[in-house]
């Protein structure tokens, strides 16, 4: 088992890209059919993927899809849906009613579950006993911001195998410790994540933008040291990535991780902004025929850049797309296609956290000569 891989896939259809994904780090390998399997999206509210809030409905099926072609039957989906929220109503909202109903596997309410304790270094955690007793836990957790921990990925989608007085507790303890904690006790044996759509700042959802992609791991503490830089962050910067590190959970350097992208020519023109920040980010640029993953990541960056305070001090729009091939001047571009512009940095896609930190560093430019004069 190689834990320093990570497929990439690029796409939008899940039957097509997690077969190859899963294939490439030979998961077939590592199952055996009389395995009990559990399935762990994050279905943090009643609302549908599309809102950027929980895990795609056709992404599970494509894995239920793939494990019951391999043999395996005794599969079970399981969440405990946010304090306040229903998971039962979660299940049907967001589709996985009608999915385990549809190929036969089970779902399991672990807000109403037993409760065991296990010994984490220190801590004593309240976990749901169902979910302990898994031989094989995939973990499949939606890319997204978060408006306490700055990213949600992998290693918190395990907050939803809490009680919710427990959750509460981990919100008193500060979060990143008791996360990371965690992370020893329910062990995820392998990271599928949900980046159809990933939401700018929030994890409840509401500002959505396509970044058409899931990426796939054994390690979970690589798969959010990626998720961070996909979001526009420093992965060590994220408290919870850098403590599971140093407890051994997994490993945060990208340096040393083989990143192996599949589909990398499967490229979907971009949508229009809908949501209020992504409309908001959308006034700084100037697109044309962007793909929709180069186009995703120049907003997830542009949303860190307001978070910082640096946005209104962008030189102006951000070129971007396809229809700048060729085009030679001044401004600003981000990707290959603006190649010709002045101010360009290179990539297709360029990742976010390139993005952020090229157009922090002209904010600085201009900053700068503005004291000069």
């Amino acid at each position: 088992m190689q834990m320093n891989k990570l497929i990439v896939v690029y796409g939008t259809k899940p039957q097509e890209m997690v077969r190859p994904a899963l294939d490439r780090l030979r998961v077939k390998e590592s199952l055996s059919p009389t395995a009990r399997i559990g399935i762990k999206p994050n279905l943090v509210v009643e609302k549908p993927s599309s809102s950027g809030a929980t895990t795609s409905p056709e992404l599970v099926e494509a894995i239920i899809v793939y494990l019951q072609e391999v043999g395996c039957r005794d599969i079970s989906i399981l969440e405990s849906s946010a304090i306040g929220h229903s998971t039962q109503r979660a299940f049907k909202a967001c589709g996985y009613e009608a999915l385990a109903a549809r190929y036969g596997v089970k779902l399991l309410d672990l807000k109403h579950d037993e409760v065991q304790t296990v010994r984490a270094r220190e801590l004593d955690v309240r976990v749901a006993a169902k979910a302990l007793g898994f031989d094989y836990f995939i973990n499949v957790p939606v890319l997204k911001a978060h408006c306490q921990t700055q990213v949600t990925c992998a290693l918190k989608n395990l907050k939803g195998c809490l009680p919710d007085d427990e959750k509460r507790r981990f919100h008193r303890l500060g979060l990143h410790r008791p996360i990371a904690l965690l992370n020893m006790v329910v062990r995820s044996s392998l990271v599928v994540v949900d980046a159809f759509c990933g939401d700018l700042t929030f994890e409840e959802g509401g500002n959505p933008v396509q970044m058409n992609r899931i990426f796939v791991t054994y390690d979970p503490v690589l798969a959010d040291a990626y998720a961070a830089e996909l979001l526009g962050y420093e992965p060590r910067s994220i408290a919870y990535i850098r403590l599971a590190e140093e407890l051994g959970v997994g490993s945060a350097d990208l340096t040393r991780a083989e990143i192996i992208e599949l589909n990398v020519g499967e490229r979907h023109l971009a949508s229009p902004p809908v949501s209020p920040l992504a409309l908001e980010l959308g006034r700084w640029v100037e697109e044309r025929a962007a793909c929709s993953i180069c186009y995703g990541n120049l907003l997830h960056a542009l949303a860190r850049l307001k978070e910082n305070g640096s946005l209104a001090a962008l030189p102006g729009k951000i070129k971007i797309g396809q229809g700048f091939r060729g085009e030679v001047g001044s401004g600003v571009g981000v990707g290959s296609c603006t190649a010709g512009l002045k101010h360009n940095l290179p990539g297709c896609p360029p990742r976010t956290r390139e993005v952020a930190l090229f157009l922090e560093s002209l904010t600085r430019i201009r900053s700068e000569k503005r004291s000069k004069t």
